[in-house]
């Protein structure tokens, strides 16, 4: 039985899919729990390999979509152990309307098989940096090669740290978006 939606504007905390969220596995249940707020993100190219002494946890993450129209769409990730129904919204500026579900692993599994080949796979890396939890993405598969870091904020204008090892700002590059490289993949790019 699902719960009602908590509406918030929020950055995620460091784990962002499980216990800081809520959205740890709960035994057997499904649809357990929503979270309806708004992403604030912003996303850096990584120009070197200085952040990986700070890695706190790392994960394997797959991810599809399900829909992508325009600006919208529904993604479904899991980690092997937690999977996610996620619908995000058109977004202005970096700013975008999110709704986050968590589902059974073995049923976003079944749901990949859907995505027709719409799929990112990429290893997540978390990295602390001045008080902010950096999500380090490093891309296998046709997007090997690229690595982002993302960072999620409280508000648009919220001051941080950018490390050195964070380089050109590509927040409003839409090749960047997961959605975007799962249909043109990074591999494919001309350059």
């Amino acid at each position: 039985m699902s719960s009602s939606p908590a509406r918030l504007t929020r950055a995620r905390a460091p784990d962002k899919f499980a216990s800081a969220s809520g959205l740890a596995s709960r035994q057997g249940k499904v649809h357990t729990a929503s979270i309806m707020g708004t992403e604030i993100e912003r996303k850096f190219l990584v120009q070197d390999d200085s952040w990986r002494a700070r890695v706190s946890s790392a994960r394997q993450l797959r991810q599809g979509y399900l829909a992508i129209d325009g600006g919208n769409t529904v993604r479904v990730r899991t980690d092997g152990r937690h999977g996610w129904l996620t619908v995000k919204g058109r977004g202005e500026g970096i700013s975008r309307p999110e709704f986050e579900y968590e589902i059974p692993a073995g049923e976003a599994d079944d749901m990949l098989l859907l995505c027709r080949g719409r799929l990112v796979e990429k290893t997540r890396h978390l990295v602390g940096w001045h008080g902010h939890t950096w999500e380090v993405d490093e891309f296998t598969g046709a997007n090997a090669g690229l690595i982002m870091a993302e960072l999620e904020l409280r508000a648009e204008t919220e001051i941080f740290n950018q490390p050195a090892w964070a380089g050109q700002e590509v927040s409003a590059d839409p090749r960047y978006l997961n959605a975007s490289l799962a249909v043109h993949p990074f591999n494919c790019w001309e350059r």
